[in-house]
């Protein structure tokens, strides 16, 4: 099911001995477009702590009572790797931590959509990168190397809060902001952007997929995309208040043609 990601800020994470706290943030990898890690807020339990949960540790989310089960106990948190909430996290920081749990270190990793339709990445343009306080696992094992020596953090990995109203931008002018992101509750990978166009296009909402990304400034908070105001214009219309259903994914992807669903 798709899901707005900023739904989940705020549900309880529930170990199998009881809570842990609350989700306050989601981070992605900007290449695969894919939840890496749930930023946990644990309250006066760790206090001083930053608690990071892997999007394959949590069961199918509860939404009615607003919760998040993960095969983990309190007891195996509390004794993780420490992550302090004042300082980066390392590249060897964030492997300690896979490699504590068992979890696959290049999961969340490599090109858009590697666990989505199943299918590999379309030319996707690679966003311009500033340094960030996490870190992800590297297909190139000089790379991981060289990191885990100098603890570098990995770029790549951002927060889906800080994203939300960044400007977005056609090839021919401003067509809105970011107002959210739409992701697979079983893939965690992100499918869409959610665009509030009312400076341009008043009482409209679009979707627009991460294919159609070629560039993303950190420092400006804006994206250019591969489409034209006028295509936006002409897209399928989407229902804000209606669920996003596989016949209209088709129709949408069909007419950007955007890889997914067996064709390219």
């Amino acid at each position: 099911m798709l899901v707005v990601v900023a739904a989940f800020r705020g549900y309880a994470i529930v170990a199998s001995d009881g809570r842990m706290g609350t989700v306050s943030d989601c981070l992605y990898d900007d290449r695969s477009w894919k939840i890496r890690w749930l930023v946990v807020d644990t309250g006066s339990w760790l206090t001083g702590r930053k608690v990071l949960v892997h999007p394959s540790a949590v069961a199918k989310p509860d939404y009615e009572h607003h919760e998040l089960a993960v095969a983990l106990t309190r007891a195996q948190v509390e004794e993780s790797p420490d992550i302090r909430s004042d300082q980066p996290v390392s590249r060897k920081a964030e492997l300690n931590l896979k490699d504590y749990y068992g979890w696959d270190p290049l999961w969340g990793g490599g090109d858009y959509f590697g666990g989505g339709f199943g299918i590999g990445a379309g030319g996707i343009g690679k966003p311009l990168s500033t340094p960030s306080f996490f870190a992800a696992a590297s297909h190139d094992t000089d790379e991981v190397e060289a990191s885990l020596a100098d603890n570098e953090a990995d770029p790549h990995l951002r927060s889906t809060t800080e994203i939300i109203g960044y400007h977005v931008h056609a090839t021919d002018g401003s067509i809105g902001h970011m107002e959210n992101l739409l992701i697979d509750d079983t893939s965690w990978s992100i499918r869409y952007f959610i665009l509030d166009t009312k400076n341009w296009w008043i009482g409209r909402h679009v979707l627009i997929s991460p294919y159609a990304v070629t560039k993303t400034s950190w420092e400006d908070h804006d994206i250019q995309l591969n489409v034209t105001r006028e295509k936006v214009k002409s897209s399928p219309a989407w229902d804000p208040l209606a669920m996003v259903d596989q016949v209209y994914e088709k129709e949408l992807h069909h007419y950007y043609n955007w890889p997914g669903y067996g064709f390219h």
